[in-house]
């Protein structure tokens, strides 16, 4: 007789689960159709290093003291999902949601988020989530996430905003009832 308990493969299901949300992400519908989505699942040396980055941002003072506290919840993650975009104007002008003009003028300020680049963000980002939701792991949206991957680089100097999704297999979520730290 053999058995494969849940605790055995947790790991490899959250990576399935994280390969599925990526697939959402990469799939949800684009403005205009133009794709400016980065989506990546981060391996076990990454997911810590980011980790670890977290907590040197938060000793370094430029960042909060929660990060720390999420640096905690990633670490005791089965795997993490980052979701990017990059900032890219869809020249639908003069729309002005990003609050420029048109974006001529936009574009004088490039570091300046498109409105529509971080509407389909949202949605990819909605898509990933729900999708993690129908296979029932656990999951919390973390921009804090975002800003360690960002300022460590990892997807690449073209996507300025990102987002971190661990995803968790436990009998309780550690992204639920968080102690705040600091």
């Amino acid at each position: 007789m053999s058995l494969t308990f849940d605790t055995d493969i947790r790991s490899e299901l959250a990576h399935q689960a994280a390969s599925a949300m990526i697939t959402a992400a990469r799939t949800a519908p684009k403005a205009r159709g133009k794709d400016t989505i980065t989506a990546a699942i981060a391996d076990d040396e990454t997911r810590l290093a980011i980790a670890d980055h977290m907590r040197n941002m938060v000793a370094q003072k430029k960042a909060a003291a929660f990060f720390l506290r999420d640096a905690d919840c990633i670490a005791a993650s089965h795997s993490l999902v980052l979701i990017g975009t990059a900032i890219d104007p869809l020249r639908l002008s003069p729309c002005g949601l990003c609050g420029f003009a048109n974006c001529e003028e936009k574009d004088q300020h490039p570091d300046h988020p498109c409105s529509f680049n971080t509407g389909d963000l949202g949605i990819a980002i909605g898509s990933a989530v729900s999708t993690a939701a129908d296979s029932r792991v656990d999951t919390r949206i973390m921009f804090s996430v975002g800003m360690a991957v960002k300022d460590m680089k990892i997807l690449g100097d073209e996507v300025k905003i990102v987002y971190g999704i661990p995803v968790s297999i436990a009998g309780k979520s550690p992204f639920f009832d968080r102690k705040p730290k600091g």
